[in-house]
């Protein structure tokens, strides 16, 4: 017990938002059968590779914390991730670098207004001399998929890779062909320019795990930036992880304790995104037309779980769930014409819901 409280105490220190008494309770009412101290050193023993990533992201992603973080929460929980921003930002660059230090197979797919779905899963291809129909894989047959642009393509296309991305698999012809594993999409699109783009279908969008919206660089950032691009070029970074390895960690992502009152307080924000009059936030409701459904509450659960893991801690507290509650939540909830006529965006509507909804 006193190595508990001890590991507690630690833990308390390195946050600042942590409430001791509440973590002391987690604990407390752990069930019999979880032993945090041997879940913690199984975590310990499996996120070497996570500290690998973050730093050889950090040796070409100058700054950017908050999509490193992002990325990893993504590959971790098996969810796809959407990046917007103004060109420039190094989204592209990001997904790639991440890429390029996992040991797995990237494609990447330059999303064109005259796109078609057999260029994204394949087709079927004739052949004259055994008179037979084969198929010919797509770029969407690896582990990372880059869908750069995605708001370019056509409905079309889209509804091709939502299957893709909701079943990790595609159809092509009578034939149904499973995607490899681990399977990841991450999305970019440009916010501000609307010439020859197409909105996303929000089941679509729903699919995506997180929403990550891509901020400048400090003044201080753009100028190490401009030092690494007159720089002599540097030798690629190699490959610090396995698919294996990222296969193994997910199953461990997945053993994070959730107390029953961190599964209320979930609960709880996205219901306040339904029915807001119910948690003191009546004037809100003029400016949402529609909440989160249940994959908000599911994705916002284990992105939780997740941002735990990479903290090498074995159960979720209420700051895991702040932290990544706008990322899962902004891209779940329909605003009204009041909410455009007023400049009302999801992201304050977020921050009311954190403000108002009680912390356990």
């Amino acid at each position: 017990m006193f190595l508990v409280l001890l590991y507690l105490f630690k833990t308390f220190c390195r946050q600042e938002a942590l409430n001791l008494r509440l973590v002391y309770n987690i604990i407390h009412n752990m069930s019999p059968t979880v032993d945090i101290r041997e879940l913690n050193a199984l975590i310990e023993s499996h996120t070497g590779f996570v500290a690998e990533l973050t730093d050889g992201m950090g040796r070409t992603i100058v700054g950017q914390r908050h999509l490193v973080n992002s990325l990893l929460i993504g590959l971790l929980s098996d969810g796809h991730v959407l990046l917007e921003g103004v060109p420039g930002l190094a989204k592209t660059l990001a997904i790639k670098t991440l890429a390029s230090l996992v040991d797995a197979k990237f494609s990447r797919i330059q999303f064109t207004p005259d796109l078609l779905p057999a260029d994204v899963i394949g087709t079927q291809v004739y052949s004259q001399k055994s008179e037979t129909f084969s198929v010919k894989r797509g770029p969407i047959f690896a582990n990372f998929v880059l869908a750069d642009e995605i708001n370019r393509a056509p409905a079309k296309v889209q509804s091709a890779l939502l299957e893709a991305m909701q079943e990790h698999q595609v159809t092509i012809g009578e034939e149904t062909l499973k995607l490899p594993s681990p399977f990841l999409v991450l999305a970019t699109q440009n916010p501000i320019e609307q010439e020859g783009t197409y909105t996303l279908p929000e089941a679509q969008v729903d699919r995506f795990m997180l929403k990550v919206l891509i901020k400048y660089p400090s003044i201080d950032e753009e100028r190490k930036i401009i030092r690494d691009h007159l720089a002599p070029a540097q030798n690629a970074l190699g490959a610090v992880a396995t698919t294996q390895q990222i296969v193994e960690a997910r199953q461990i992502v997945k053993q994070v304790y959730v107390d029953e009152r961190i599964e209320q307080y979930i609960a709880n924000l996205v219901f306040a995104t339904r029915e807001p009059e119910h948690y003191k936030l009546p004037d809100m409701r003029q400016y949402i037309q529609f909440g989160g459904s249940p994959r908000a509450s599911i994705n916002l659960a284990l992105a939780a779980r997740t941002n735990a893991f990479i903290k090498r801690r074995g159960y979720v507290i209420p700051e895991d769930v702040r932290e990544v509650a706008y990322d899962v939540l902004r891209h779940r909830i329909g605003l009204t014409y009041e909410a455009e006529a007023e400049n009302v965006d999801t992201d304050a509507i977020i921050t009311e819901i954190l403000s108002k909804v009680e912390v356990p």
